[in-house]
């Protein structure tokens, strides 16, 4: 068992105190649920100060909106049961659309915003007429705790959230160094090798809630960009490494062994790729080592003539890739130590048309039926209480409608939601205990501090900890919210059973509902992932237009780290995982064919074209069955022939007087370097069959 650290207890008492602080001054100031406070406190405080503030400030604005809503919707249709219900329904489910269609902090707007309309709303159908002093009360009470907690925690040791994020991303280094060292020695499939692919798309993808929460953390703007342009490299290595697996693999098994030069060249990078970042106190200073590397990939180069063999093919297309990993490393390594150092200029040394794209990937289908699942368990929740006439059956609701859209966004919330309802029955019998066993002998407020100090400063060691944080966080707001501390002791047992076994209830409807309506998990995202992904592949092959190119590869991307962890470690070669790198690089070679085609003279661009249409094709025919399909192998007879024109074609350029007037050499050289990509990418099982040779090209 790993204790809680100096940290987590001094996370924890910062805390505490915040929450006696708020909860003093909303009894001095006579508000009606002072416990509120204390509750929200609990609720935006987070161990790092951008992160808390953020929160907060998002908190205050999606409770100002939802509590806005509630007093225009209710006094309008209170006297429509029903038709009230379906619209605080419409309204949670479209807010709840809203924020798991944001993946920064400002989700937090949307979230609030969809479950305080019911809180609020609800409750006040018995008593319309006060719905307003109700919202009031309500955004004054958690307005309150919010500023409290901020300052707090922005006066007593603030923690900032920057290095943390050196943290994980250090962490990411570890494991990228390590992925390139299995991938540059040979080893491309593996339980190991997965299970760090699996980890450093967790990382990027966790690293773009923290970079949004960064500009609250008193970070200089240039340095926030950089963050941003870190992250976006981080994005890159990994398709950029998985696309030089396959020439390497190819290369060495047609030989077993290695062109001359190439494994010193391996081993050095590896070497390079596992040395340390400098220290903080070290003079920056240009890598010079990356500089080494790429001369040496240079001098490699096979000269034109080579390229008419396929072992020389397999090398150019091998020390391209190394290139772009080499720079693409560079860049990560110096964008980290200018963001530990805070200054220090950046030149970026990969450079691609692709580059650029802003565009991310949201299952649209996914996300609408679990909001519409949210919005209609409302509504039934809603019909039952009309129907029974339960008196506490707002309650029942609201905690529902709190439990559908905290986990709507998660492919399994049931087992969540279900910790929910097991946090809250603890919350419950721990505010029971203190409510008619402690409190009626409590006469003063500094009492009530020293009572509630232990349980609640050793919870809150544990919320710091993302394994048990949601519990804890619950077990803190519930017990501070159910315990209701008021001006004065008034507590009824049944009031309190009643009111309290509505929550319960409530919640273990939220549990049911979500077993029958969502019984898919991870499984189906992964599935409707790798369609999709299909789906832009073979637009990628298409003559279809794309409007940006740049925003389809980022949204590619972007949807490939959701993928990744999505599917189990496996030593198995076949697995998605690899197989779903490959449609990403069969998708980049597409478009870069697609680019590279206008510009290509002779035989080549109608050649290009056949192997496009079969790449469409094929794809297509994946998506019509919904599962993938054995790579046709008249597909690899196109990439030869292909293969074959522009080979000839660069030997014809070679040999003609004027080549100025000729395709360039550097375009032809891209567009075999595509089209052997893509033949690696589609035929992974063939890496050691060469393409037959093409009369034109032998003559």
């Amino acid at each position: 068992m790993v204790y809680p650290s100096l940290r987590d207890w001094l996370f924890s008492v910062k805390t505490f105190a915040a929450a006696m602080i708020a909860l003093y001054i909303g009894l001095a100031l006579q508000l009606q649920r002072p416990y509120w406070a204390m509750a929200t406190v609990y609720i935006v405080s987070n161990p790092f100060l951008g992160a808390t503030r953020s929160k907060a400030l998002y908190r205050a604005l999606g409770t100002a909106l939802g509590a806005s809503v509630a007093v225009l919707l209710v006094p309008p249709f209170i006297e429509s049961p029903y038709l009230f219900s379906v619209i605080i329904a419409l309204w949670t489910g479209t807010m709840l659309y809203l924020a798991v269609s944001d993946r920064t902090a400002r989700s937090y707007v949307f979230m609030l915003a969809a479950y305080t309309t019911p809180i609020i709303a609800l409750p006040s159908v018995t008593n319309p007429l006060g719905v307003f002093d109700l919202a009031i009360s309500r955004t004054e009470e958690i307005t309150l705790g919010i500023v409290i907690a901020s300052i707090v925690g922005g006066a007593l040791f603030p923690s900032r959230l920057a290095p943390t994020i050196i943290e994980r991303t250090d962490a990411w280094f570890r494991d990228a160094a390590f992925y390139a060292t299995e991938t540059l020695s040979g080893r491309i499939a593996g339980a190991a090798i997965s299970a760090a692919r699996q980890r450093l798309a967790t990382t990027i993808n966790g690293l773009e809630l923290l970079l949004s929460q960064l500009a609250y953390d008193h970070t200089r703007p240039d340095v926030l960009a950089r963050a941003h342009e870190l992250r976006g490299r981080m994005q890159l290595l990994l398709p950029i490494m998985s696309s030089l697996a396959d020439p390497l693999l190819a290369l060495y098994n047609r030989r077993h062994s290695w062109p001359e030069g190439l494994e010193a060249l391996l081993a050095d990078v590896i070497k390079w790729f596992n040395q340390p970042l400098p220290a903080v106190s070290e003079g920056y200073h240009a890598d010079e080592t990356a500089n080494a590397l790429r001369e040496r990939i240079a001098a490699m180069r096979p000269p034109p003539a080579a390229l008419a063999s396929w072992d020389g093919v397999l090398l150019s297309n091998a020390l391209w890739r190394m290139k772009q990993v080499i720079d693409v490393w560079q860049d990560c390594r110096s964008l980290r130590i200018i963001i530990t150092r805070e200054e220090g200029t950046w030149h970026p040394h990969f450079r691609h048309w692709r580059l650029g794209g802003t565009e991310r990937f949201y299952d649209r289908g996914i996300m609408l039926f679990a909001t519409c699942s949210a919005a209609a368990a409302v509504v039934l929740a809603c019909s039952l209480w009309i129907s029974s006439g339960w008196n506490d059956g707002a309650s029942a609701v609201t905690l529902a409608a709190v439990a559908c859209c905290f986990f709507a966004a998660l492919d399994e919330p049931a087992p969540m939601m279900f910790r929910f309802f097991l946090a809250t029955g603890v919350s419950v019998l721990a505010a029971g205990v203190y409510l008619f066993a402690v409190l009626p002998h409590v006469h003063d407020f500094p009492m009530l501090v020293i009572l509630f100090a232990a349980p609640f400063i050793l919870v809150g060691t544990l919320i710091p900890r993302p394994q048990f944080n949601m519990a804890t966080v619950l077990v803190a707001v519930n017990t501070a919210t159910f315990i209701s501390i008021q001006d004065a002791y008034d507590a009824n047992f049944l009031v309190f059973l009643n009111s309290n076994l509505a929550g319960l209830s409530g919640l273990l409807y939220a549990y049911l509902w979500t077993r029958v309506t969502r019984p898919f998990g991870a499984e189906l995202a992964a599935s409707r992932l790798l369609r999709s992904s299909w789906a832009d592949v073979a637009l990628t092959a298409s003559t279809r237009p794309i409007e940006d190119p740049r925003n389809l590869a980022a949204r590619m991307l972007d949807r490939l780290m959701q993928l990744i962890p999505r599917l189990a470690a496996t030593d198995d070669y076949r697995h998605p995982s690899i197989e779903s790198f490959r449609d990403l690089r069969i998708a980049f070679n597409a478009l870069d064919l697609r680019r590279l085609t206008r510009k290509l003279g002779g035989e080549a661009p109608a050649a290009i074209d056949h192997v496009l249409a079969g790449v469409r094709a094929y794809y297509e025919a994946c998506i019509e069955r919904r599962e993938r399909e054995p790579v046709p192998a008249s597909l690899m007879a196109l990439i030869d022939t292909a293969v074959a024109r522009v080979t000839a074609q660069g030997l014809a350029n070679a040999a003609a007087p004027t080549p100025t007037s000729q395709t360039s050499a550097r375009q032809l050289r891209d567009a075999l370097h595509a089209l052997v990509g893509l033949r690696l990418s589609l035929f992974p099982a063939t890496l050691t069959t060469p393409p037959p040779p093409e009369p034109e090209a032998a003559a």
